[in-house]
């Protein structure tokens, strides 16, 4: 049996949406169109993927396996199609995801003297999409920020840079020289508390479970922007403190909270000259972090 991708996309829609009204406006499609559709998936795969009742629509077994296995590989076949349009272009392309804060300027100069006809481009990422762009061929390569799903990815360390605090200005604790991680026990973190493990072991917020919702923050510019006004704090690597510098909010060392830990992440199934040419270049350059002090 071969696979209908267009039936994988539906599905994957309405798994995600777990609702087949919200499913077929997203994809822009009738809803009874919708469900034949999946009706027809699950009679070639000859399991149920959706169990439908009263209670609404949830996922069987086989349901939870297929999304599990469904979403990378669209991503191979939406990068796939990408790598083979930059292929047929006459000029060879490189596209470099980069994080916010880190400059890869060195490692763009030292690749363009090598590699003098190829078009290289950058693309901005963020948190969420960091991986993302490397799994559906929107970049070839990409400077990311740890932890990562390395599943899949080819991931090489660059360096290591300190965090800080970002407070809003009139905060108490803004015009301290430096603090512990202790002093923050009682603030509101504006991020998932795993990726400051050592706040979430000793936040107060966490261990009451009064903890405020956070609102899905994609960029670093809205988390500043909720930082001034005070709805909390966040802790940034010293580089994107640096870069972002703004009158309203004040970024102070914490002694006791661990490294951002810069990489290079590719495909780990690319062999293209040019994505690990670039991998070179940068290791080669990129030993210190933009900002750093």
């Amino acid at each position: 049996m071969d696979l209908d991708l267009r039936k994988l996309r539906y599905f994957v829609a309405v798994a995600e949406e777990l609702h087949y009204g919200r499913a077929a406006e997203r994809l822009h499609i009738a809803q009874p169109v919708l469900s034949r559709q999946i009706r027809s998936l699950e009679e070639e795969l000859g399991t149920e993927v959706f169990d439908r009742s009263r209670r609404g629509t949830r996922l069987t077994p086989a349901g939870r396996q297929l999304l599990e296995d469904a979403v990378p590989l669209l991503a191979s076949a939406e990068a796939l199609l990408r790598r083979v349009t930059t292929a047929a272009c006459d000029t060879p392309t490189l596209t470099v995801g980069f994080m916010p804060g880190i400059t890869v300027t060195p490692a763009m100069t030292a690749f363009a003297e090598r590699h003098p006809g190829v078009d290289v481009r950058l693309l901005r990422t963020n948190w969420a999409s960091q991986v993302e762009v490397l799994r559906d061929g929107r970049a070839d390569i990409g400077v990311v920020r740890l932890p990562v799903d390395r599943q899949g990815l080819e991931v090489r360390p660059l360096f290591q840079e300190a965090r800080v605090v970002v407070l809003p200005l009139g905060h108490p604790l803004a015009g301290e020289a430096s603090l512990s991680v202790a002093d923050l026990a009682a603030e509101h973190l504006l991020q998932d508390p795993d990726a400051v493990p050592e706040w979430r072991d000793i936040a107060l917020e966490l261990r009451d479970g009064h903890r405020a919702e956070v609102p899905v923050i994609l960029q670093v510019e809205e988390k500043l922007e909720l930082v001034a006004s005070g709805a909390g704090i966040c802790v940034l690597p010293l580089s994107t403190a640096t870069f972002y510098t703004r009158s309203d909010v004040v970024p102070v060392p914490v002694r006791d909270i661990g490294p951002s830990e810069v990489a290079l992440a590719w495909p780990a199934t690319r062999r293209s000259p040019l994505v690990h040419a670039f991998a070179e270049a940068a290791t080669k350059t990129m030993g210190e972090p933009h900002g750093d002090a």
